[in-house]
């Protein structure tokens, strides 16, 4: 790995998740950021690819930060570096903050799986989360497509329209619902159980739409039940045009501002080095 440092690195800080493994290492005038596959089960040995993928760049004596998966099993020092665990939702509050440079807000990291915080300043709190998120479009999409490349599903689902595979308010009632338009899906993946002829463009295009909608509509009763006006979307998920695509649709339905800042797939690493630059 070339990361062409001129500086001597201050912090590293890594997030264990169930797909992938985050990294930020940070320098006096840089951030490096990168994003690896979790090819191990177990903490010790997910920690070491980390590190493995700095090698010659971590000093001595430098103190790791991490989050993420299993992280409560991590020793106290790995490989003769010591290892600060950081709480997760504490590590998802803040750096979705950092991230959209914003004081407050609902953070809601969309990875494998979906976890939902307040966030104000330093003050961190769960809300709620959903078991549906990047994982279960990934494992629908290997059933039905025959493929769970997300750059694949993510081109076809751009290609594909939706509308062809949901059932539409317009073809269920005839017009709009209370704020909903008549174009607004009323049953996701709905003319599955009438038609059999789809194409797989369509078919990514209504996966999409079924992930993207739970998330943002659990965020939008999230933010409301926590009395947060912005809505803040980080998470690997985020790196799909098609989801934000989706994600920005339900807000023109329901009138919320969902911000997704550069970035969004290390939002609880940067959160991690926010926690190590404290410190």
């Amino acid at each position: 790995m070339n990361l062409e440092l001129e500086m001597t690195p201050t912090n590293f800080a890594v997030d264990i998740g169930m797909t992938n493994i985050d990294l930020i290492l940070e320098t006096e005038h840089s951030q490096i950021m990168r994003m690896l596959p979790n090819k191990h089960p177990e903490p010790e040995d997910q920690m070491r690819q980390a590190m493995g993928a700095v090698e010659g760049y971590l000093q001595s004596g430098m103190t790791i930060g991490v989050t993420g998966g299993r992280f409560r099993l991590l020793p106290d020092e790995v490989d003769g570096f010591k290892v600060q665990k950081v709480n997760e939702m504490l590590a998802l509050g803040l750096g979705g903050l950092a991230l959209s440079e914003r004081r407050s807000g609902l953070v809601v990291s969309a990875g494998t799986g979906v976890a939902m915080v307040s966030a104000v300043d330093d003050q961190v709190e769960h809300v709620t989360g959903s078991a549906v998120g990047g994982g279960t479009l990934l494992g629908l999409s290997r059933i039905i497509l025959g493929t769970d490349d997300v750059d694949e599903i993510d081109r076809l689902a751009l290609a594909g329209d939706a509308a062809a595979v949901d059932i539409m308010l317009s073809e269920a009632v005839g017009g709009e619902v209370g704020r909903l338009p008549a174009k607004a899906n009323a049953v996701n993946l709905g003319k599955l159980d009438r038609e059999n002829d789809f194409s797989r463009e369509n078919l990514a295009a209504g996966l999409v739409r079924l992930v993207a909608q739970v998330i943002a509509v659990i965020a939008i009763n999230a933010s409301d039940a926590a009395g947060m006006k912005d809505i803040i979307l980080v998470g690997h998920l985020m790196d799909l045009e098609s989801i934000r695509d989706e994600i920005d649709l339900v807000g023109e339905f329901y009138n919320r501002n969902f911000v997704i800042p550069e970035n969004p797939g290390f939002g609880t690493v940067m959160g991690v080095l926010e926690v190590l630059k404290r410190d």
